[in-house]
């Protein structure tokens, strides 16, 4: 199973393409701005990279958050797009869960990952085991390995419904006057 696993929530931009035995390409690069310019070429460098086109995916996953508004959407959007056109399960994975990934934890102990959600606040998952230093922003690296292990136990007919985004808060924006987007006119 060749899955694509790109993420977009966060303060980097990182795409992966990965089979049942291992990576086949992957980029990584820090980036604040610019993610909705820059996803689809990325997409199609590594994919390039690792010798595949659109057509010879099986899957697609994607960071659902949390994250930044901005960078969810263009993440959620490209991969419901592209799930949709090519008919392909979509896998979400936590942004918090994609920055544990790579980490390993003896049985007993518990693996935290964290990050700053601004506004004095922290997003942060605890995670008991089966997870060596990890970046500090989530890696479609992990997110193709938890994206192709997570498909070959429930299998791609799971994955058929796009996942939701994980807002943990409202956004940030508001309507001219000052107003919260939930408000009422």
């Amino acid at each position: 199973m060749i899955v694509l696993a790109f993420d977009t929530a966060q303060g980097a931009l990182s795409a992966a393409v990965r089979d049942g035995e291992g990576e086949l390409a992957a980029i990584f690069e820090e980036r604040t701005r610019g993610h909705a310019e820059a996803l689809m070429p990325m997409l199609e460098t590594v994919l390039a990279e690792a010798a595949l086109g659109f057509a010879g995916l099986d899957a697609l996953a994607v960071t659902v958050g949390p994250g930044t508004f901005t960078g969810l959407r263009v993440g959620l959007a490209a991969a419901r797009g592209l799930a949709l056109a090519r008919g392909l399960p979509l896998v979400g994975v936590t942004t918090l869960e994609a920055v544990a990934a790579p980490v390993s934890a003896v049985a007993g102990e518990a693996v935290v990952a964290a990050f700053d959600a601004r506004r004095d606040e922290i997003y942060l998952q605890v995670f008991d085991d089966g997870l060596a230093d990890a970046r500090p922003q989530p890696d479609a690296s992990n997110i193709a390995r938890l994206a192709v292990s997570r498909l070959a136990v429930e299998g791609p007919e799971a994955f058929r419904v796009p996942p939701p985004p994980l807002y943990i808060r409202a956004p940030d924006a508001k309507l001219p006057g000052g107003r919260d987007p939930g408000e009422a006119a």
